[in-house]
């Protein structure tokens, strides 16, 4: 077997067996050194295959089909700082729990540490930020190569897959010549099947939290990001009749069956804001599932009042317990513990949650009806999303906003956002991927800075048909800064945290050829939304002041605290 018909019968094998493992979406930038992959990918059937020349934004698009689908994207590169590039979105995906198979194309052994173009060193570059790591083997005619190429990449998927996922890296060097036998078949390839098995609580443990679940009254049930599912939850707490503390990225705030609203505490965030009402509802057990919510408030109300039973469910041995109050750590999936029980009555201490709620309701939605800064811009947005889309929101204000302002709805609205490491890069291509992997009408909420992050994840849309609309809040630089205490600094803050740019994107729109509108008002923004999507990328560039944000997010958050406080202060 000659050098050519070796390294396509390699690189075929390589894929058919991505292939026959069930990963169905593949990602690829263009390269030199990666040639050989990126043919045996092209023409094999059977994927969903994306191109984008970008890599940091590959990535983080690669990541955004893999969160929405919740199984392994193929990402795949040529050498050097192209593989690099991957960097910040491996990190996400590993503290975000999102399986990629990353495949980076290498110089040969000869060719590393010598000086040569284009070689840096891609042995564990990821390092401890992917679940496993592997170089393999130099394409050559070797009887164990092929039989190590199956054996790995079945492992290396099944380890993406394994809870809690997460990426992988397989590093694959080559040698010049780099062209295949475009002509030569696939081979036949028979996958070893593996039986993922199941994490389930022990007969004792579930015997001990039913009577906890069944006996105590004040209980609250606090749902993060990285639910696997939502079946079967409201099922459950129907029965224990606890407060449901649905951040919005546990998307329990959607699709909420009606006689479960009253359950479904969405204003925790500013009702936490109140120390007379924290009084009344110091929980005696919490039990979370999935990760620690967005809410600051709620952080610092657990952290004060450290429940006598803290349960965190969790499929991952890691400890998530910033805080450190948890007093039991059940590594088992969350489904598992949605236990039927007998069905109990509301409590008082429910009827106390769901009365602040409906308070603090009140007071958005008159917030929204006078007030024309981002939040009450965001829930203008959020209320005239209709059935069957997604929302995607950045990192700083923009989750934030949503955290306050997307209220709890039967409308089945999906919620996704980066907060593995809670970074505003790659936003657009992570927004961009999930459309792509859901096919569903996608929308972008994001500030000015993290639209600049990401600007070229838009040139994805030049090469495949997308359905997106970003709606940038533009207020000129850091939005969230303002909140905190380096805001009180004036002379250095705006230089330093406030970066103003003074841009806007209406020549970014039209290089990508995307509709696109600005807005100075809300009623100018509602006629904006309702007017027809025309091309495959909408651009509404929303003008706001951050002053005038911080000022009126603050006297909100003052009126629902005094109405709270005029009832619960003793």
């Amino acid at each position: 077997m000659n050098n050519s018909a070796y390294l396509t019968s390699y690189v075929n094998q390589f894929v058919e067996t991505v292939k026959q493992a069930g990963v169905e979406d593949v990602v690829i930038c263009p390269g030199s050194r990666s040639t050989p992959l990126a043919y045996a990918f092209a023409k094999s059937e059977g994927f969903h295959f994306y191109r984008q020349i970008d890599e940091r934004s590959a990535a983080f698009f690669a990541l955004g089909i893999a969160k929405a689908k919740k199984l392994p994207v193929v990402l795949l590169c040529t050498s050097g700082t192209a593989a690099a590039n991957f960097f910040p979105a491996i990190v996400e995906a590993y503290y975000a729990r999102v399986p990629l198979l990353v495949i980076t194309a290498d110089r040969p052994h000869e060719l590393r540490e010598v000086g040569a173009p284009q070689a840096i060193d891609q042995v564990h570059l990821f390092g401890k930020h992917v679940k496993w790591s592997v170089d393999f083997p130099i394409p050559e005619d070797n009887d164990e190569s092929l039989p190590f190429i199956e054996r790995h990449i079945h492992r290396a998927i099944t380890t993406a897959k394994a809870l809690p996922m997460g990426p992988v890296h397989i590093n694959v060097p080559f040698r010049e010549p780099l062209l295949i036998n475009m002509e030569q078949q696939h081979p036949v390839v028979q996958v070893s099947q593996t039986e993922m098995g199941q994490l389930v609580p022990s007969v004792e443990f579930i015997g001990w939290y039913k009577d906890l679940l069944q006996t105590n009254e004040k209980g609250l049930i606090i749902v993060g990001d990285s639910l696997p599912t939502t079946a079967g939850f409201w099922e459950f707490a129907r029965e224990v009749q606890w407060p449901i503390l649905a951040d919005p990225l546990s998307n329990l705030r959607c699709s909420v069956p009606e006689d479960c609203l009253p359950l479904c505490i969405d204003q925790y965030d500013a009702i936490l804001k109140e120390n007379a009402f924290k009084d009344f509802v110091v929980p005696d057990v919490v039990v979370r599932f999935g990760a620690q919510p967005v809410s600051k408030p709620l952080t610092q109300f657990l952290k004060a009042c450290k429940p006598t039973v803290f349960i965190a469910v969790d499929e991952s041995p890691i400890f998530r317990d910033s805080l450190h109050i948890v007093t039991h750590h059940i590594q088992v999936g969350a489904t598992s513990l949605w236990i039927p029980i007998e069905e109990k009555q509301s409590s008082s201490y429910l009827e106390n949650w769901t009365k602040a709620n409906d308070i603090a309701t009140k007071h958005v939605q008159a917030y929204m009806e006078v007030e024309e800064d981002e939040g009450a811009l965001a829930a203008t947005l959020f209320e005239t999303l209709s059935n069957g889309v997604d929302l995607f929101a950045s990192s700083s204000m923009p989750i934030r906003d949503v955290d306050t302002f997307y209220n709890k709805t039967t409308k089945d609205i999906q919620i996704y956002a980066n907060r593995g490491t809670n970074g505003i890069d790659g936003v657009v291509s992570t927004a961009l991927g999930v459309q792509a992997a859901t096919k569903r009408p996608g929308y972008l909420l994001i500030g000015d800075l993290a639209f600049l992050h990401d600007v070229n994840g838009l040139i994805v849309s030049r090469f495949q048909q997308t359905d997106l609309t970003i709606v940038i809040m533009n207020n000129d630089g850091g939005g969230i800064f303002s909140y905190l205490p380096q805001s009180s600094e004036t002379t250095y803050f705006e230089h330093l945290f406030g970066t103003p740019t003074g841009l806007e994107f209406s020549h970014i729109a039209a290089m990508y050829d995307a509709q696109y509108d600005t807005v100075h008002s809300k009623e100018q923004f509602v006629r904006v939304l309702n007017q027809q999507k025309m091309k495959d990328v909408r651009i509404i560039e929303v003008f706001t002041n951050r002053q005038v944000n911080t000022e009126t997010h603050r006297k909100l958050w003052t009126a629902i605290s005094e109405e709270l406080d005029l009832i619960w202060k003793v």
